[in-house]
């Protein structure tokens, strides 16, 4: 039961990842192609709270707690490493990288302030209800 647990917040780690860079890529593409439904505020809000949430974990210091939480459901499982699950193999391969910590802040960082560009020069419409 831990390991289902684990790869469930694995891939709700992915979809986060996925929401985030895909995200600014559909928006991207939306402003190219014209499409609303990228402009739509309560998406852009979203899009942005969540960059910034990473940001901020990056310049704190304060490891990704849906990292902590799968490492946690991971030792409940009385394995420290990853095991064989499908799942689990490539979703980790996909968003986990060896580097210093440095690397990843700054690359939050950009991505933030891409995403802030973005909104700057392709806002969003509409009012929060």
């Amino acid at each position: 039961m831990w390991q289902v647990l684990a790869d469930l917040v694995l891939a709700a780690h992915a979809a986060y990842v996925l929401f985030v860079v895909g995200g600014q890529a559909l928006i991207v593409i939306g402003w190219v192609w014209g499409w609303e439904w990228t402009r739509h505020l309560m998406f852009r809000l979203l899009h942005l709270a969540a960059i910034v949430l990473v940001m901020l974990e990056a310049w704190l210091g304060v490891h990704c707690p849906l990292t902590v939480l799968e490492n946690l459901l991971r030792l409940k499982t009385g394995s420290t490493a990853y095991a064989d699950s499908f799942i689990n193999h490539w979703l980790h391969w996909m968003i986990f990288y060896n580097a210093p910590e440095w690397v990843f802040t700054l690359i939050y960082t950009v991505f933030t302030m891409l995403v802030v560009l973005t909104w700057l020069v392709y806002p969003p419409r509409g009012k929060l209800k």
